[in-house]
């Protein structure tokens, strides 16, 4: 006989709205223009996406140098410094931004406070995509990253009292309000967003994790390990009294023996996981044991962001 376990499946959990609107630009754009369509940096960070859509005939490529003047270009959901757009117009190339919308915002944002005259600092990890392409909208130095509570006290701003501050979208919430509250201690006078910057589904999918942290044995989370949304809910389920939290690209990876006498596991997935892994996973667990399965809904999601003009008008 299979030994009996619960599943607790994270709701909401995979694709945000960013990422399907990302995923949609390059399968429309394939079908508009034809393969091969080239793709700077992974569309999203999932490997199954990319090389599914690879199948389908997009090139991903990490510069823009690496691609030829003749074919269309889109640009990652993560964005892309000012510099890109730029010298696409300038060699006359057809591109398309796919960046997230709420990305896109932030990048407004600082590009608003700069003129205004404020230096920015951004809480981000170094390095990552969105972080190259947020202070890639302004000039050199006009950005200090800091990614730790410590960081605070090593940057040197030119004027302490003229700062504002900007953050990654798939941050951890609570790491990320102890870094603000460090700012504002030490510079009282920065000036913050209106509306905070991490996403609504980086912020949606830590508080299921949270739900049900102390209902679980074990914590899967699918997802890539240059994902940042999907490694920050690893953390959390850490943080929140779940030891064993793991992140899995697939079924493949799931360490069974890890799992051997646990009753409950939980499982979600990163913003760029597509539910097929999800299912997998269930699949997986289905074949080795005697298995419930059940959703801890902690909030419901309904939004959707347009592809651009170019992608919806007949070609």
């Amino acid at each position: 006989m299979k030994p009996s376990l619960t599943l607790y499946l994270a709701a909401p959990r995979g694709f945000c709205a960013g990422v399907d609107r990302a995923i949609k630009i390059v399968e429309m754009a394939i079908e508009k223009w034809g393969a091969p369509v080239y793709v700077r940096h992974e569309i999203v960070h999932n490997k199954y996406v990319v090389d599914s859509l690879r199948d389908q005939g997009a090139v991903f490529v990490e510069e823009l140098d690496e691609c030829p003047d003749d074919r269309p270009v889109i640009f990652s959901a993560h964005g892309v410094p000012k510099s890109v757009p730029a010298e696409a117009s300038r060699r006359e190339m057809i591109y398309v931004d796919a960046t997230c919308p709420l990305v896109s915002k932030v990048h407004k944002e600082a590009e608003r406070h700069s003129n205004e005259g404020l230096q920015m600092v951004m809480i981000g990890h170094a390095g990552h995509p969105e972080v190259l392409g947020t202070m890639g909208q302004l000039p050199d130095g006009e950005v200090l990253l800091v990614e730790t509570v410590e960081d605070v006290a090593k940057i040197t701003p030119r004027d302490p009292d003229r700062l504002a501050f900007i953050t990654q979208t798939t941050l951890s919430v609570d790491d990320t309000a102890a870094i603000v509250t460090a700012l504002q201690d030490r510079f009282p006078k920065i000036v913050g967003p209106a509306k905070e910057d991490i996403c609504y589904a980086t912020t949606n999918r830590q508080a299921s994790v949270k739900a049900m942290a102390d209902q679980i044995d074990a914590l899967l989370v699918i997802g890539a390990p240059n994902s940042s949304n999907s490694r920050r809910l690893v953390e959390v389920g850490k943080a929140s009294g779940c030891a064993y939290s793991q992140l899995v690209q697939r079924a493949a990876d799931i360490d069974w023996r890890a799992l051997e006498g646990v009753q409950t596991v939980g499982v979600t997935a990163g913003a760029s996981a597509p539910e097929v892994l999800i299912d997998e996973v269930i699949d997986a667990f289905r074949q080795r044991y005697d298995l419930t399965v059940d959703q801890i809904e902690t909030a419901r999601e309904d939004i959707e962001f347009k592809v651009p003009r170019v992608l919806r008008e007949a070609s």
